[in-house]
């Protein structure tokens, strides 16, 4: 295991100073994260030649992030995803949440969990090499209850994992639903679409929305759908297929059903194969659902890494999460963390090499 993590200044943002985290390991995989956010600024990864890209979207510096309105590479929280209505029922107390022109929550408020400065600690042990990143989101913040101090760490290790792990707890019982919304491009951060990615959900029932795009609370089998990806199928190949919930979201922002009740076992989410690189992503959650978005409304006007533009399609989150508008839903996995209680989460995502989709 290379033990060199390098840290260098990368701005500073209302007195707090920002850095920048690079470390690799045995076989040269590369990441950068960044403590604004606790995002991930690149990660380089060999293709079947052994030629390295950098296969996430974002920007060469702190004011693109600062700026960005999508979410890129950030950690999302403190509830990702919606919440119909900003209302909330805690504890037989009435909250309301932050909520956006359209009347619903939405990644966490009007300043969430990824325009936060993150403390850092970089370290190196058996495991691999990461950074375990900490933000105490005070009470009330964005209409929240409690004081909830969040940890995610990153973990790199000589098996090509990338391994998120997030901790929380609470002082007073609150809503938590974490996620990391990397845009993935397999072919590299400027190869413009994903719509050639073959893709893999092992996934038997997903989540249609409403035209609020939040859940309507029944869960539907995939099969017969152009949501059917338990065979691997290329992305573009049915997303303007015309099916309604397509049309209602602009394509695949959706979220998929990994388990029905919570557990802390490790289930195979996605998986996801660029065929010109060869290059394979899959991920692995302890989360009950993974939300797919194609980067529909992606739109080429922000200027990204080395001057690229990132237009509609050209990146692809894997949310691993719990479902979306939870707290309505009371079938849902729940998302209530009470005082006194740790939330735990998991999410590995696990770069290959293969010859053709089905390996």
């Amino acid at each position: 295991m290379k033990t060199n993590i390098e840290t260098k200044p990368w701005g500073e943002l209302k007195g707090k100073e920002i850095s920048l985290y690079t470390f690799k390991n045995a076989s040269d995989l590369q990441i950068s994260i960044t403590n604004f956010g606790a995002t991930i600024q690149s990660l380089s990864v060999p293709d079947a030649n052994g030629n390295f890209e950098d296969v996430v979207l974002g920007y060469d510096g702190l004011t693109g992030y600062i700026n960005d309105p999508f979410y890129m590479g950030s950690i999302v929280g403190r509830y990702a995803n919606r919440i119909a209505g900003g209302k909330v029922q805690i504890d037989w107390q009435e909250y309301q949440l932050t909520v956006k022109e359209g009347g619903y929550h939405h990644h966490g408020g009007k300043e969430g969990f990824n325009k936060k400065v993150w403390d850092a600690k970089p370290f190196t042990d058996r495991r691999g090499s990461g950074v375990m990143l900490e933000y105490l989101s005070a009470d009330g913040e964005e209409g929240f209850p409690g004081n909830l101090v969040t940890k995610v760490t990153y973990t790199l290790n000589d098996q090509n994992q990338l391994i998120v792990d997030f901790t929380a707890t609470t002082d007073k019982t609150t809503l938590i639903n974490l996620t990391q919304h990397a845009y993935f491009n397999l072919g590299g951060h400027n190869n413009n679409s994903i719509l050639n990615h073959q893709m893999m959900l092992p996934l038997a029932d997903y989540l249609p929305v409403n035209a609020m795009q939040v859940p309507t609370g029944v869960v539907t089998a995939v099969a017969d759908t152009p949501f059917d990806f338990r065979k691997p199928t290329a992305i573009g190949e049915l997303i303007n297929s015309g099916h309604p919930q397509l049309v209602l979201s602009n394509g695949y922002d959706h979220s998929w059903v990994v388990k029905k009740s919570d557990s802390d076992e490790l289930k195979l989410a996605a998986s996801l194969w660029e065929p010109a690189s060869k290059r394979r992503l899959n991920v692995f959650t302890t989360e009950p659902a993974v939300h797919i978005y194609a980067g529909n409304f992606l739109d080429g006007t922000s200027t990204g890494k080395s001057g690229a533009t990132y237009p509609a399609r050209s990146g692809i989150c894997l949310e691993t999460q719990h479902y979306p508008d939870a707290p309505n839903h009371a079938d849902f996995p729940g998302t209530l963390l009470k005082a006194g209680k740790v939330f735990k989460s998991r999410t590995i995502f696990e770069f290959a090499i293969n010859n053709d989709a089905t390996n």
